[in-house]
């Protein structure tokens, strides 16, 4: 993997998106069907591109709303719909255009108040309130969102009943129908976006105040409070831009927002390892602004522009890898949570650290070991079968303080809170409670790179079969194990994890970016890793260098 030279440096030394322009594309292009990178492609959370591939655009947010539509009819969900956006500059035209569908068929949708920027976890735990305790006319929702994507891309997602990502089954139905109306040039249902937006089914939902009332039922605020934590939160121009304030007046907590700015181009944030914006909270190129304030605060945290993921910053470790923080998480909750379920296992992804694995067995919880996506958490979230819910990419969510169902979806939120209440109550910060899983437990050294990948490479990794690698020794050691699914569902992993015993190495192209990924881990220390991912970095290249059968 190529850092770029711009990496970590500010994005405003650079030349501006043309927002203007972006814009007009989103209305002005026209995707062709028999161009698989034009067509509708919901990834590991919804479908994402950007109009200037002509990859995402009103013809495609026009074609997903009807197809949800079209299943809500189909499944008879007939309850209201939760839908926000988060400051991206294509959400607000995207978000326009999904209510003019929305409003022609009928559907009764629940906007924000003030026309407010919502994050993904506020959608989830609305669906959730609204659905608790009801057999009938239950509600699901859209969020409009490419997450951490750069600011040229749009993103849309469906979120049903259960209040987290849909999954493969149900985007599949969505994808296939919304396909059918960019193919055929059928026209779909909508009507004035004015006249959508005055109808009797459009209503206002106050999704900030709803949300940030509950979470002292889910996080410790008064044990935050008590130890005057100082805390600041970058919301990286996020949807959660207007939250934090409002959560330190509302519990009355030592909380500084070190910028509220908000930016569609997004030039305050510093360049990611590849030399293109993203706001990733677990990139430390991207999180240059908020390292350069840690000492500052005694803990500092940012989340990504849907706020579903969260970044960590200490003032002696900076910003912390996510293995490490969700290893320290798990550790901090399953002993702090008394009234959560003695069943409740520990749910993480196949490319998450063994760390975990090792905490788990410490606090006698199983592990719920899944492929990339966090849709596979949703049901034990809900039937509180899981405690806790995470993934490599910086993403997490965890139940309620009494075992209750918080969200099903990730939530950069609450996963930052918990770094302050984990500081408030151990008085060590999260970063320093990880070393002390390491003094007990032994160092792992991990690794991920992140390599570009067109979206014909991207399929044949994705197609990458454990019987294709022929090597039976991994940097020295024999290989025990050679994965195409995951050992908790055994469902797909979509690309392949080969383990020895002193390391591992997974290959997956990325679901939301024309990026592939190749995550790796040693118990034998930085060496030992840095061949691991040679060897694995020489099967990825065999594996796009062969032609398609």
């Amino acid at each position: 993997m190529a850092i770029s030279p711009l990496a970590g440096t500010p994005a405003r030394n650079t030349p501006p998106m043309d927002v203007v322009g972006l814009v007009a594309a989103y209305y002005s292009g026209r995707p062709d069907s028999a161009i698989p990178a034009q067509r509708v492609a919901f990834g590991t959370s919804g479908h994402r591109g950007t109009p200037l591939t002509t990859s995402f655009n009103e013809w495609h947010v026009l074609a997903i709303s009807q197809a949800i539509c079209l299943y809500r009819a189909g499944k008879g969900i007939n309850g209201p719909l939760f839908i926000g956006i988060d400051t991206h500059a294509l959400s607000r035209p995207a978000f326009a255009s999904a209510l003019e569908v929305l409003a022609a068929n009928g559907v009764d949708v629940m906007i924000a108040t003030n026309d407010e920027y919502t994050p993904t976890p506020a959608i989830s735990h609305a669906i959730l309130a609204y659905n608790k305790g009801r057999e009938n006319g239950l509600a699901d929702g859209i969020i409009v969102t490419p997450s951490h994507n750069p600011p040229e891309d749009g993103g849309i997602k469906y979120n049903p009943p259960n209040g987290g990502p849909a999954d493969t089954g149900v985007t599949r139905q969505i994808e296939v129908k919304a396909n059918e109306f960019l193919r055929d040039g059928r026209t779909v249902r909508r009507i004035a976006f004015e006249r959508a937006l005055a109808a009797s089914t459009t209503r206002r939902h106050d999704y900030l105040g709803a949300y940030v009332a509950d979470l002292g039922n889910v996080i410790d605020m008064d044990a935050i409070r008590a130890a005057g934590i100082r805390m600041g939160a970058d919301p990286l121009g996020g949807a959660g831009v207007h939250y934090w304030h409002r959560i330190a007046e509302h519990y009355r907590l030592d909380l500084a927002v070190t910028s509220e700015e908000i930016d569609p181009a997004f030039r305050f944030m510093s360049l990611d390892w590849d030399g293109r914006i993203r706001m990733d909270p677990s990139s430390a190129y991207a999180m240059q602004r908020l390292i350069a304030e840690k000492d500052r605060f005694d803990i500092a945290f940012g989340c990504d522009t849907d706020h579903d993921r969260h970044g960590i910053v200490t003032p002696r470790e900076g910003l912390l890898p996510p293995n490490h923080y969700l290893s320290a998480a798990i550790h901090y909750l399953f002993q702090h949570r008394r009234g959560w379920p003695q069943h409740a296992a520990v749910g993480k992804t196949v490319v998450c650290t063994g760390m975990i694995d090792r905490v788990a067995a410490k606090l006698g919880r199983a592990v719920y070991e899944v492929p990339v996506g966090f849709k596979w958490f949703v049901e034990g979230l809900a039937a509180g079968t899981l405690g806790f819910g995470g993934e490599e990419s910086a993403g997490a969510t965890f139940l309620r303080r009494d075992g209750g169902v918080w969200t099903t979806e990730k939530d950069g939120i609450v996963a930052c809170l918990l770094a302050a209440e984990i500081t408030a109550s151990t008085g060590r910060d999260p970063g320093e409670g990880y070393r002390d899983l390491e003094h007990e437990f032994g160092a792992l050294a991990t690794d991920r790179l992140d390599a570009p990948a067109t979206p014909e490479q991207k399929t044949l990794l994705a197609k990458l079969a454990p019987e294709q690698i022929r090597s039976t020794d991994l940097a020295g050691e024999k290989i025990l194990a050679k994965l195409g699914t995951a050992p908790g569902n055994g469902a797909a992993i979509g690309g392949v994890k080969v383990v020895a015993a002193g390391g591992w190495f997974a290959a997956r192209p990325s679901g939301t970016e024309n990026i592939y990924k190749i995550y790796a881990e040693s118990s034998r220390g930085q060496k030992h890793l840095r061949r691991i991912l040679g060897e694995a970095q020489a099967i990825v290249d065999a594996t796009l260098a062969a032609q398609p059968s």
